[in-house]
């Protein structure tokens, strides 16, 4: 798994805090206090990924995550933020963001897009469950959004997009997502995009500087060297879907329908990187196991059905074979063990 900045988390959790939701109890189980995270830290994407799923669940405000979007800092992206103010132009500036986009805040896949008169900045949403998908996608369109206007901000040039397409149906509070991003807004899309004129794409940054720009081009490359050390995996990807599903594990057919691959490629590519699909499976089984012995008072009984087994003894006998101790020692035990 890899690891990022704890920056974006802490953004979010504020933004939730001072927009009146609690995010406290769900960090508190995983040992965390909002108030006392380190801005230096790194945290595992997928320990992310999981919190952001779970606050998602608890949310009042159906917009709570359109609403985050403002609370980013734009000095919060460090080099990136000075490589993209001294790009030569719009053009320039995006396809910057979208080769460093693992320097950003972002769990979808950026890309832009360019056509004959309009282009498209480009989000391809994680599959998620249903409450975590809204509430990633509106948070990253947002948080996108922001970085946009911060920069139109400091260079003085329009980057007010045509026309926002967003991934899944149109919710009853769509007219508050027009009034968000100031366009019109199409649901039902199959990625996020901010729609531009191309015109737009030539205006020149006054802040270009090609010395800064080589400077801030070398950090930025340093950073994705170090994130080349713990690169994702698909083995990583799909075990992240299988924590977060909060059901009985799917089977490998749709797990690959997900990732758009055929179940053969799904089986032989984990096989390439030296796994397996049923070794996934009793991976995120277990993960999911400690959490759900630590952090809840569910029978042992109610937990081997929650994950999928037929019958406790064979939960019991798989813990056993992957802990050393019953889930009953375990649940018992210090939680530092």
């Amino acid at each position: 798994m890899t690891s990022r900045s704890i920056l974006g988390l802490m953004y979010t959790m504020q933004g939730l805090r001072a927009l009146g939701e609690d995010p406290a109890p769900v960090l508190a189980r995983y040992g965390l206090d909002l108030d006392r995270l380190d801005p230096a830290a790194r945290i595992d994407r997928s320990l992310e990924l999981r919190i952001h799923a779970e606050v998602a669940e608890h949310l009042r405000d159906p917009l709570a995550g359109l609403k985050t979007g403002r609370f980013f800092g734009f000095a919060g992206y460090g080099p990136l933020a000075m490589l993209l103010l001294t790009c030569a132009d719009v053009r320039d500036a995006f396809r910057i963001g979208v080769h460093y986009q693992r320097l950003t805040y972002l769990y979808s896949t950026l890309s832009f897009e360019e056509g004959a008169t309009q282009s498209a900045l480009c989000l391809t949403p994680l599959p998620l469950p249903r409450r975590a998908f809204r509430f990633r996608v509106d948070g990253e369109m947002a948080g996108t959004y922001k970085l946009m206007m911060d920069i139109q901000a400091s260079i003085g040039a329009a980057l007010q997009p045509l026309r926002v397409d967003m991934p899944y149906p149109r919710p009853p509070e769509a007219q508050k997502y027009e009034a968000h991003f100031g366009c019109p807004v199409r649901w039902g899309e199959a990625q996020g995009r901010f729609w531009l004129r191309n015109e737009h794409l030539s205006v020149r940054f006054p802040s270009h500087d090609p010395a800064a720009h080589a400077l801030y081009r070398g950090l930025c490359e340093q950073a994705l060297v170090d994130q080349q050390k713990e690169l994702d995996t698909l083995a990583a990807k799909v075990l992240l879907h299988l924590e977060l599903l909060d059901e009985r594990m799917p089977g490998a057919e749709r797990v690959a329908r997900f990732f758009g691959l055929a179940e053969r490629s799904l089986r032989r590519r984990l096989a390439e990187e030296g796994t397996s699909f049923r070794a996934l499976v009793a991976d995120a089984r277990y993960r999911k196991a400690r959490h759900l012995l630590r952090h809840t008072a569910l029978s042992v009984e109610t937990i081997a059905e929650r994950l999928g087994y037929a019958e406790p003894a064979a939960f019991i006998h798989a813990f056993q074979r992957w802990s050393g101790r019953s889930p009953q020692r375990y649940r018992a035990s210090p939680a530092d063990e």
